[in-house]
């Protein structure tokens, strides 16, 4: 847990580092559709998972690299989890997640008023609550790395991806992918692996410095 605190301290120091020299900053808001891999050595669990709709919401900060390419960060709440229906048995998990994006972006000017661009990179997350809830009883997520008294690992990391435009330089949208390469099953006895895989949609406004 120290060195998980450890780690949280220097990422959002350089998060603030970034945000302070950023030439602009915004708002952001998606619409969620979460899922999750589940499996081990022998099979795949999560095959009759469907996604979760959920949300994204934060603040970003961008800051120019050279002409096209700059550097993206924020700090975003984003809910993941899943559903599962299957055989008249039905259950679902939610997670709430605080995510610190480090991704470029690279773009690419269509007229005087709009543009389209890609981003790409590495993001953290932090599990901050989940419930689990099932057809007669809901439980709260216990997080921690104890495979007998925990259920998930609170620290997630993985890629993210994103496509979309922007008007004016101020409204942004597009779509994205996030995928969890973090192992956040605290029992990993026969190869037991849970990631997080998240698609959406989003708009943003950009602010500030222009």
């Amino acid at each position: 847990m120290k060195n998980l605190q450890k780690l949280l301290f220097v990422i959002m120091m350089l998060t603030i580092a970034t945000a302070s020299s950023a030439q602009t900053f915004g708002v952001k808001a998606a619409l969620n559709f979460a899922t999750m891999t589940v499996k081990d050595n022998d099979e795949t669990y999560s095959d009759v998972y469907t996604m979760r709709p959920g949300f994204q919401i934060g603040a970003t900060a961008e800051m120019p690299i050279a002409k096209k390419l700059s550097f993206e960060t924020g700090l975003l709440l984003s809910s993941k989890g899943f559903k599962y229906d299957f055989q008249d048995v039905k259950s679902k998990m939610s997670l709430l997640y605080a995510e610190i994006p480090l991704t470029l972006k690279v773009s690419f000017p269509i007229n005087a008023v709009g543009s389209l661009y890609g981003v790409f990179g590495p993001f953290i997350g932090i599990g901050l609550t989940g419930k689990t809830k099932g057809e007669t009883e809901t439980t709260d997520v216990s997080w921690g790395n104890d495979k007998e008294k925990n259920d998930l690992k609170r620290l997630d990391f993985g890629l993210t991806v994103a496509f979309g435009g922007e008007i004016k330089s101020m409204i942004t949208y597009g779509m994205f992918g996030s995928f969890g390469l973090a192992n956040i099953s605290p029992n990993t006895d026969n190869g037991s692996k849970i990631s997080n895989r998240v698609v959406g949609i989003f708009m943003g406004y950009k602010f500030g410095k222009k």
